[in-house]
């Protein structure tokens, strides 16, 4: 998972993986929205400092990964692979949330590391926030990701084999800093599956500060 020393990083291929999504189109998720200017700069900054070890284009929004759904579907007769989610099972997360009743919370940006095949930023949650939310999400489905969940903001995917010791030279050279960021909304979106590293598409956006139903905002139709 981490990248270790005496490596080599694991470079994404250049294609749209029809193995994966087998005809599939939108893979959802839940997930946080970076909004603090500071902090947007700073990963802006560290994407364009390792761009010459990263894969090329990237679209998608800076982002921390919540709960991984799988490939969205408008019913559950449509439901064929494990890695499908209906919005039957969405309509269930959302009234889990309602039942939590979570209010704003922090999380901290620290520091830059890497994963065999993705530069990282990594979030820290002393709140266990994240986990109570990802937690009442696994009722309703099974989460379509690795068994040990690492909140993190990813800056981009290697584009090739590089020596592990050279990508650590470079952590090692950058002055660490350190982000709070405030929560107060957890955003439902999909992206294109065959489409790498594409844009993130906001479909619904739940406040953190009321609860009730008409404040969970639909932002767009997913199958339109």
């Amino acid at each position: 998972m981490f990248l270790q020393p005496n490596s080599l990083t694991v470079p994404t291929e250049a294609h749209d993986y029809p193995e994966w999504h087998k005809g599939r189109v939108h893979y959802a998720l839940w997930y946080l929205e970076i909004q603090h200017p500071e902090l947007l700069d700073y990963l802006t900054q560290l994407r364009v400092q390792f761009a010459p070890y990263l894969f090329q284009p990237n679209t998608r929004q800076f982002h921390i990964t919540l709960y991984i759904c799988g490939f969205l579907l408008e019913n559950k007769a449509q439901v064929h692979f494990d890695d499908d989610f209906s919005q039957q099972q969405f309509q269930q997360q959302m009234e889990r949330l309602k039942v939590l009743e979570l209010k704003p919370f922090q999380l901290k940006v620290g520091r830059l590391n890497s994963f065999s095949s993705a530069l990282f930023l990594e979030i820290e949650d002393n709140e266990n926030s994240l986990s109570k939310i990802r937690n009442s999400f696994s009722k309703s489905s099974q989460e379509i990701a690795a068994l040990n969940y690492c909140p993190h903001i990813t800056l981009g995917l290697y584009s090739q084999e590089f020596e592990s010791d050279e990508i650590f030279k470079i952590i090692d050279s950058i002055p660490p800093k350190t982000f709070e960021i405030s929560i107060d909304q957890l955003s439902f979106g999909i992206y294109q599956a065959n489409v790498l590293q594409g844009q993130l598409i906001t479909l619904h956006q739940f406040p953190l500060i009321q609860h009730h139903r008409e404040n969970s905002q639909e932002i767009h139709s997913c199958c339109n």
